[in-house]
């Protein structure tokens, strides 16, 4: 039986799964964060590896499978692809090599097929389509220079530029000002600022305001409202331009929501989403994925090997099973 290696590439930890053509696993494994543009590729891939290495043994050899299916962050651009593509197909990871953006794992892992619209929140924003006759709408997903406005840290960014604002009387008042200082245990949202600028804190850790946003908005605090009024603003036209660019405006399809600020399903970013959609996208169904990204690559691989309906179910049923 032809077997199949799956990749889930993170910002925060990468995910291999082994499996065999009838959807069985064989084995799992998880290392580290997948950061091409800061690591370089091939220490990103050193990455890939080492979880492969944990989930077959330290004297696994390669080929490690008969195809891989490689669903990555950092993979934003159809270059970036082909580069890690090379890379893998180099060190002999299988004979068969497809690697994508991870949005497109988020996709299969939410979607009852392979074709639709995928939208993800978590430290950063991105959306990917594909259509029935597998066309593709992409993004370059670089951040502001590409246009992009959205994600864990961006909204992180945004309530810290607000609560600043707020605290020294250039902008209104608002509680994530509180949020802000309550969340870092600062006296001031100044202190914060400065620990930033000296290091002494991480930017990063700035998407980690992202729920308390929510909580914050939810209480009615108009400030923090307008955050979130324009974040579903944001995974709207996300969505809109990619149904529109692939003639699906019109058709029924399935939307998947993903990343950790859309799977937390907020009461009030849900109900701004049902509401934007049924205006701008009424034949779409918005569906928030409850399946792992690793389970979306996994279908992938198993609709590149033409495995039976049978064996992506038992995929599935594995994945539900363990949520």
């Amino acid at each position: 039986m032809r077997t199949l290696l799956a990749v889930d590439g993170g910002n925060s930890k990468t995910d291999v799964v082994l499996v065999a053509e009838d959807g069985t696993i064989l084995a799992e494994g998880r290392s580290g964060p997948f950061t091409p543009q800061s690591a370089g590729v091939g220490a990103a891939v050193d990455v890939v590896q080492d979880a492969v290495r944990r989930a077959l043994g330290q004297a696994a050899a390669v080929p490690y499978a008969d195809h891989l299916a490689a669903y990555l962050a950092g993979a934003d651009l159809p270059v970036e692809e082909d580069t890690l593509r090379d890379e893998f197909a180099e060190r002999g990871f299988a004979p068969d090599v497809v690697v994508a953006n991870d949005t497109f794992a988020l996709l299969r892992a939410g979607a009852s097929g392979p074709s639709g619209v995928a939208v993800v929140c978590g430290a950063g924003i991105n959306a990917a389509g594909v259509g029935p006759d597998g066309r593709v709408a992409r993004f370059p997903a670089l951040g502001r220079i590409s246009g992009d406005w959205g994600g864990g840290l961006h909204m992180g960014e945004e309530v810290l530029w607000h609560a600043v604002r707020a605290e020294d009387g250039r902008g209104p008042a608002t509680a994530l000002t509180t949020l802000v200082k309550e969340h870092f245990g600062v006296a001031a949202v100044e202190r914060l600022v400065l620990d930033l600028h000296f290091g002494e804190v991480g930017e990063a850790e700035l998407q980690d305001l992202a729920p308390g946003l929510l909580a914050v908005a939810a209480d009615g605090d108009p400030v923090a409202r307008s955050l979130v009024e324009r974040l579903a603003e944001e995974v709207t036209v996300l969505a809109e331009v990619c149904l529109r660019r692939l003639d699906l405006l019109e058709t029924p399809v399935e939307v998947v929501l993903g990343g950790g600020v859309l799977r937390a399903r907020d009461p009030l970013l849900m109900s701004l989403l049902d509401g934007a959609f049924a205006l701008r996208a009424p034949r779409a169904k918005l569906l928030v994925a409850d399946l792992p990204p690793i389970a979306g690559a996994a279908l992938n691989g198993l609709d590149r090997m033409g495995a039976p309906d049978a064996a992506k179910a038992r995929l599935r049923a594995r994945y539900g099973a363990a949520r």
